[in-house]
């Protein structure tokens, strides 16, 4: 099992830039596939974007090209740079690990962090 804690989230306006991180512990992330998620007040989690340990990647339509996802094995940390940021990227954003695939399904994925919440005023 791999602990995840993620960071970086916070209050931007629109149109501005955040930095996620999701640090791991317990095991080496070099290990896993890694996804991020977030979920809306009142919305089911979804899919934002994903690394696989060859360093595929996967994003969801709604952040391609305004989302870069990224990890640094050498300090068991994966990121996610948001730029270009709308009020309905307003979310908790999670980091998932996957000892297998790391897609778009959340049931890919064994591991959670506690989230980090961004706001996006307008």
């Amino acid at each position: 099992q791999v602990q995840l804690v993620e960071s970086g989230g916070g209050l931007v306006q629109a149109g501005g830039s955040l930095r996620l991180s999701c640090g791991a512990s317990g095991r080496t992330l070099s290990l896993y596939g890694m996804g991020w998620f977030r979920q809306a007040p009142g919305k089911e989690r979804e899919f934002v974007a994903a690394i696989n340990r060859g360093g595929t990647t996967i994003y969801a339509d709604s952040v391609n090209g305004r989302f870069t996802i990224s990890r640094d094995n050498s300090m068991n940390t994966m990121y996610l740079q948001i730029n270009s940021l709308k009020p309905e990227d307003t979310a908790v954003y999670y980091c998932a690990a996957s000892e297998n695939y790391a897609g778009p399904s959340q049931y890919n994925y064994k591991d959670w962090g506690q989230g980090t919440q961004v706001t996006v005023s307008s």
